[in-house]
């Protein structure tokens, strides 16, 4: 499964951005990823396809970004979707 293009850093705001909007499933993906324990390298490489052997660094990086985002999601931003749409 491609994802959006992403970055290689997740954002850091204090609200759900629309880069969230376009990578929930590339959070729940790693969300499940942890969950299993699966090794980081293995979710990298499949998540986002960057070869962690090749870019040690920036897998990591990407890596870490998303997944700190993605809980985040689930501690905060989820309320986001709770709030009643503006009329």
């Amino acid at each position: 499964m491609a994802i959006a293009a992403f970055e290689d850093r997740a954002p850091d705001a204090n609200h759900v951005t629309a880069y969230d909007e376009r990578h929930h499933h590339t959070y729940w993906r790693l969300l499940d990823a942890a969950d299993e324990n699966a090794d980081w390298r293995e979710a990298v490489r499949v998540i986002f396809g960057i070869d962690p052997a090749a870019e040690p660094e920036r897998a990591r990086c990407v890596y870490d970004s998303h997944l700190a985002r993605a809980r985040w999601m689930t501690e905060t931003g989820y309320r986001h979707y709770l709030r009643p749409p503006p009329n």
